[in-house]
């Protein structure tokens, strides 16, 4: 809720409150009202799992975060340890799932399908020189280095390999690498403020690379620090949520609010749907028998459509496509799918 990440804090927090909210209107799940305890873990790991162990001291028995990979990793040993289950609707690191815990989920893709999915699109343009750089965080780094590994599998190798601080200023240095080596396309690790300077900085000096990030740089952030030299750039991301006829409804509730719903918001309440679905199908508030009925095979419907999740909680169907950031009608930049080349 605060930090250099408070904006996907905020997705997060707006997603599940409407979906507690609607499903309160309705009475709630087996006859009981719902009720939201919001904790800050400021994208720190350490911070997480202090609010992991507030959570536990209060009898929160439900999680639906964290957004950073790092803090969900941390929190989710402790959530795992005291029979909580969570569910991030943000964190695509595939530790998350692949350790085993069964009260642990995720309503989001995973980050080893994002950088298949770059690698294919990027092979898919022709000749063209490639540059990989990445942010120093653990996430910027692994999504660089998996890239560099999907695209060292279809035998394209990278012209500059570089890390750089993510909470720098000035990127000349790095601009002027890029344009030594002469890459036409720059494949980005790391979040949407520093994606959005370097691009900014690239435009200001002339440079015409273009750049391709991860799911990420899906925010506000990133276009407000790249302004119009965000314009053109692609990412790796599920197709827009907002777009599909299931959320139609719940699109418009957020909207009357003042609300947009981007990026992780709809997964937010997406995941909060599983969770109330699943103790409908159990019978029961307790977490072991509400993960048993999502591990079930059972089809969920949510704003995301029919969802179902496999024996590691991670859902079943393929979540990434490669959306481009234009201009729209009213000047905003957003994001739209591509079609296939």
């Amino acid at each position: 809720m605060t930090g250099s990440d408070s904006v996907f804090g905020t997705e997060l927090r707006n997603g599940v409150e409407q979906a507690v909210a609607d499903y309160n209107a309705t009475g709630g799940v087996l006859g009981r009202k719902l009720a939201v305890e919001v904790g800050d873990d400021a994208g720190d790991p350490k911070q997480g799992i202090a609010v992991a162990k507030r959570f536990a001291a209060n009898y929160v028995r439900f999680v639906i975060g964290h957004f950073n990979s790092g803090v969900t990793l941390a929190a989710s040993n402790f959530y795992a340890d005291n029979d909580i289950l969570a569910i991030t609707p943000a964190s695509t690191n595939p530790q998350i799932t692949s350790r085993g815990y069964p009260l642990i989920f995720r309503t989001c893709g995973r980050d080893d399908e994002q950088p298949k999915v770059a690698a294919e699109f990027l092979a898919g343009l022709g000749k063209t020189k490639i540059a990989i750089v990445y942010d120093k965080s653990t996430y910027g780094k692994e999504m660089a280095d998996a890239t560099r590994k999907a695209l060292s599998d279809r035998g394209i190798k990278e012209v500059l390999y570089e890390g750089v601080n993510k909470d720098e200023k000035d990127y000349s240095a790095l601009v002027g690498k890029l344009r030594s080596s002469g890459a036409d396309y720059l494949y980005f690790g790391g979040d949407g403020v520093a994606a959005g300077r370097i691009v900014a900085q690239m435009r200001a000096r002339g440079l015409r690379t273009v750049l391709i990030g991860s799911s990420a740089i899906a925010s506000n952030e990133f276009a407000t620090a790249g302004g119009d030299a965000a314009e053109g750039s692609y990412m790796t991301f599920p197709i827009d949520p907002r777009s599909r006829p299931e959320a139609a409804k719940i699109v418009q509730e957020f909207k009357s609010r003042g609300i947009d719903p981007e990026a992780y918001t709809l997964y937010a309440y997406a995941a909060a749907q599983v969770i109330f679905q699943a103790m409908d199908k159990a019978r029961s508030i307790d977490p072991k028998a509400v993960a048993e009925a999502i591990h079930s095979g059972m089809s969920f419907s949510t704003v995301l459509g029919n969802i179902s999740y496999d024996a590691a909680g991670d859902v079943t169907r393929p979540d990434y496509g490669i959306v481009v950031w234009k201009k729209e009608t009213d000047g905003k930049l957003d994001f739209d799918p591509i079609k296939p080349r």
